[in-house]
């Protein structure tokens, strides 16, 4: 039975509570990136709880590509489907992940039905948004995401510094969901070894112009640079820059092993919201190095298993000279089960009768 009362006459879901939870995401495979992976994983952890999990996805839809990154597919006109899907599924509680079509079908169904959701941030948005179409300004984008979240009754991010400075921005409903790390998948592999002059600097993630991979690309470094991943700035980068090694996407074993096989890893990204492949990193005993953002600032922070810089050269140095026990012991301590309690716990259903 539900033990506590949240906003506006929902419940907080407690742990113990068997649910069924409908995940709405425009985000899904075969996108290789840090939402994806998220919300597998969290899906995984639920099960694992004794909890029923479905996502809607825009797999199975019709869709288009998104203007300029064509790997994301937004479903056209999904707001009957999606509706007759919810009826079928009949969750108890409801999470919108994305704000795409999909996320604006399922914002619009709860509105229409009184059915309480929570929602998640996960990217900066307005930053992404900027170096696409700079016509674009960012309190415009700003606008649309308030609207958006207001009436969730919990907006979701991943760390105490992003939910200050969206509250600084006007978002009033923020709640802390952390992220977490499969130690097990991702481990260290002594015999994993990336066939590529050392040392080998790994970089995973979409290839895209706001995760500034260029800055890292251009770094005078010993060694191979070696890209994990698929984005629009792929072809251009692979030309620009003909002696890194782009190995295209990676999943489950040959990720790991991608991991585990480089010397350091090297986050360039401004604008990630926290950076799961830096936790992924670390659990294979791989080093980081990153600028001194948020993000990383808020997974690594003063940890020995990372060297933050803004001089992203001198970083990777640094980096080079960690003991990989130290990042694998970073890791260890941010398990997924204590994120996926957290996700439950925001959470919220309408009373019983």
């Amino acid at each position: 039975m539900p033990v506590g009362v949240g906003q506006a006459g929902t419940w907080v879901i407690p742990e113990s509570q068997r649910l069924k939870v409908l995940i709405v995401t425009d985000a899904w495979t075969p996108q290789v990136n840090g939402v994806v992976r998220t919300l597998e994983i969290l899906g995984r952890d639920l099960s694992a709880l004794g909890h029923q999990v479905h996502y809607a996805t825009p797999e199975g839809r019709w869709t288009v590509p998104m203007p300029t990154y064509s790997e994301i597919r937004l479903a056209l006109f999904p707001r009957g489907p999606l509706e007759r899907e919810i009826r079928e599924f009949a969750p108890d509680a409801i999470h919108i992940a994305t704000e795409g079509t999909l996320g604006l079908a399922a914002r619009a169904i709860c509105l229409k039905y009184s059915i309480p959701f929570t929602t998640s941030f996960h990217t900066r948005f307005p930053d992404y948004i900027r170096a696409r179409f700079p016509f674009i300004g960012e309190e415009t984008v700003y606008r649309f995401l308030r609207w958006f979240h207001r009436p969730a009754t919990a907006m979701m991010v991943a760390t105490a510094s992003l939910k200050r400075e969206l509250e600084g921005k006007g978002f009033r409903n923020t709640r802390i969901w952390s992220r977490g790390v499969d130690t097990e998948q991702f481990r260290p592999i002594a015999e994993a070894r990336l066939p590529f002059a050392a040392p080998i600097w790994l970089n995973v993630g979409r290839i895209a112009v706001e995760k500034n991979i260029e800055a890292f690309l251009k770094l005078d470094l010993p060694g191979t640079k070696v890209l994990v991943g698929d984005g629009p700035a792929r072809a251009g980068l692979e030309r620009a820059y003909p002696a890194a090694k782009f190995l295209g996407p990676l999943v489950g074993e040959p990720l790991a092993r991608a991991y585990a096989g480089s010397d350091v890893f090297v986050f360039p990204s401004r604008t990630d919201t926290f950076g799961l492949v830096i936790l992924e990193a670390l659990a294979c005993g791989t080093p980081v190095a990153a600028y001194p953002v948020q993000g990383p600032q808020d997974v690594v922070g003063e940890s020995e298993a990372a060297a933050l810089d803004e001089d992203l050269a001198a970083a990777c140095r640094r980096a080079l000279l960690i003991p990989r026990e130290a990042a694998r012991d970073f890791a260890l301590a941010h398990s997924w089960r204590a994120c996926t309690v957290q996700f439950l716990s925001n959470l919220a259903v309408e009373e019983e009768a």
